[in-house]
């Protein structure tokens, strides 16, 4: 399975972006998928997933502001990240496995595929 992020940028702080992750090699519906984030100088952390069924969870801290979903026609995930805030700022990764299971969606190192990462930059 290959991913490949995209979709990042800077953005002003209350401010909008979609991230998108495209699979080769696996079709996404499958899988569950999730995106991470990592800022600098902090561990790599949960923000989202979407699984097999559909269903989604999300961190606490994106709760209400990100949506994550799936379009299995074109094989990608997206990330819709609304009313952005400096501590939204980090490398944004799209992740799988074929062995994941519901419980350890927040568990960086269930995850064997990585996409490259995503800068997303908040600030004004």
């Amino acid at each position: 399975v290959q991913l490949q992020a995209s979709g990042g940028g800077l953005v002003q702080p209350g401010g909008s972006l979609r991230l998108s992750c495209i699979a080769s090699g696996r079709t996404v519906s499958t899988y569950h998928m999730s995106w991470f984030r990592q800022a600098p100088g902090k561990e790599r952390e949960f923000v989202a997933s979407i699984t097999r069924s559909r269903s989604t969870y999300y961190a606490d801290s994106v709760k209400g502001r990100f949506t994550i979903s799936r379009d299995n026609a074109k094989n990608t995930i997206y990330l819709q990240m609304n009313n952005l805030t400096p501590e939204d700022t980090a490398v944004y990764y799209c992740g799988t496995s074929a062995r994941l299971i519901i419980s350890s969606l927040g568990l960086e190192n269930a995850y064997d595929y990585w996409g490259q990462g995503t800068q997303v930059t908040v600030s004004s």
